[in-house]
């Protein structure tokens, strides 16, 4: 059955993820920044909520299956995309931007491969997407806060609203640092997992292929 719990949540995901970027679009800033934000965050909870209820409630389904990877990839890339007109393409972001959506490019083209055959996601794979999910999460924030007070910093202030504002953006930039931090542990994590989830997929391939592991 396609209308099970699980299934809605990851529906709305794939319907969410066009909009983290077309957002930016129809709204102004910092307030698209920070629908941006809630979008994706919003999203990244459904994820973990639907696969907790699947679990709990043995709800999976084939189509849950096949379109929960589909509906990840997408809100990342199209995150992603999002940020690189925001903040430029700046090598500290291109660098682990790119490693990660490397990375969703050839394990999607493996997992296409093996076909019926699983690989364990390890809990590496699972910190990995967490850090992902909150330095996306939080470049959308910092991007929303840094772009409020540039436009508040235009208005006639007194000096206590003017050092109340410089604080305050201040607090932008530790979120902003924070997150590409966690961007780059992301990154990492990702060659590092990528490359256990490509030995253990070589294996079926060399066995297909007749070669000894």
């Amino acid at each position: 059955m396609i209308w099970t719990v699980p299934n809605i949540l990851t529906i709305s995901r794939v319907i969410a993820a066009p909009f983290v970027a077309l957002v930016f679009a129809i709204f102004e800033r910092p307030f698209a920044d920070w629908l941006a934000f809630a979008l994706f965050m919003g999203a990244a909870f459904t994820d973990f909520v639907d696969g907790w209820y699947a679990r709990k409630y043995d709800a999976s389904s084939a189509f849950g299956k096949m379109l929960d990877p589909i509906a990840d990839k997408a809100m990342v890339i199209i995150a992603l995309f999002s940020l690189a007109v925001l903040y430029g393409v700046n090598w500290w972001f291109a660098i682990p931007a790119t490693i990660i959506l490397l990375r969703e490019v050839l394990v999607s083209g493996l997992r296409e491969y093996l076909g019926d055959i699983k690989l364990d996601v390890t809990n590496l794979a699972k910190w990995k997407t967490t850090a992902q999910m909150l330095a996306i999460g939080g470049l959308f924030l910092a991007a929303g806060w840094n772009t409020y007070f540039d436009i508040a910093s235009v208005k006639p202030a007194g000096d206590l609203a003017a050092h109340k504002m410089k604080i305050a953006r201040v607090g932008g930039g530790y979120v902003f640092y924070l997150s590409m931090g966690l961007l780059w542990i992301a990154a990492a994590l990702t060659m590092i997992t990528g490359w256990d989830y490509f030995r253990k997929g070589m294996r079926y391939i060399r066995e297909a292929d007749g070669i000894a592991p």
